[in-house]
């Protein structure tokens, strides 16, 4: 469909409600990327991307930030991360579709893979601290911060990458120390225990 999007940072599909949402990309008859854009296909269409009076397509804007960094499905919403600020995208139906709000500013994320969500909960790394979304943001108390972020390789930050071991309750990051460029170690977080590792 030529009026899909040519460009995104992100693609999903909303398990809950059907639509394929793409983030930070073009708007509808645009070729420029905007960073902060939020378009969605019609329901249970990956291809009707024109909104019209008889279907579920449509978009919206970030309203805070320079970037959509990355996004994140839990079974209840989307969580939204921009390089500045937290939003909460949810499907509320008809004739708007999704609905979205601003749950937190002044947070920071590391990467476009440093987020992941277990359950109704996300973790994520930021520039300087770890976070936790459980209907709020907060920082998660960290006694290993030091020992992360002052051998951190900073120009490769992109290449953080979070992932989880729910058998044992544990969400890692994988990360690049300042004596490569690769990711060379890693943090883990159980969030069963409240310990570090």
């Amino acid at each position: 469909d030529s009026s899909a999007p040519t460009i995104a940072r992100q693609v999903l599909i909303s398990d809950r409600d059907r639509h394929v949402i793409a983030l930070g990309c073009n708007a509808l008859g645009g070729s420029d990327q905007d960073k902060l854009l939020i378009r969605w296909s019609s329901q249970e269409s990956a291809t009707d991307w024109t909104p019209t009076a008889t279907n579920t397509s449509g978009d919206l804007l970030v309203g805070n930030g320079s970037q959509i960094v990355q996004a994140v499905e839990t079974r209840r919403e989307v969580i939204v991360i921009t390089d500045m600020s937290v939003h909460s995208l949810q499907f509320i139906g008809p004739p708007f579709t999704f609905g979205i709000n601003q749950i937190s500013s002044g947070t920071t994320i590391r990467g476009p893979n440093a987020a992941i969500a277990v359950g109704d909960s996300v973790f994520w790394m930021g520039r300087d601290r770890f976070y936790m979304y459980d209907g709020q943001v907060k920082p998660i108390p960290c006694p290993v911060l030091d020992t992360v972020f002052q051998t951190f390789n900073n120009t490769q930050g992109d290449k953080v990458f979070a992932g989880s071991n729910s058998s044992f309750g544990e969400v890692i990051w994988f990360y690049p120390s300042s004596a490569g460029d690769e990711n060379d170690k890693y943090v883990v977080y159980n969030y069963s225990e409240n310990v570090w590792y």
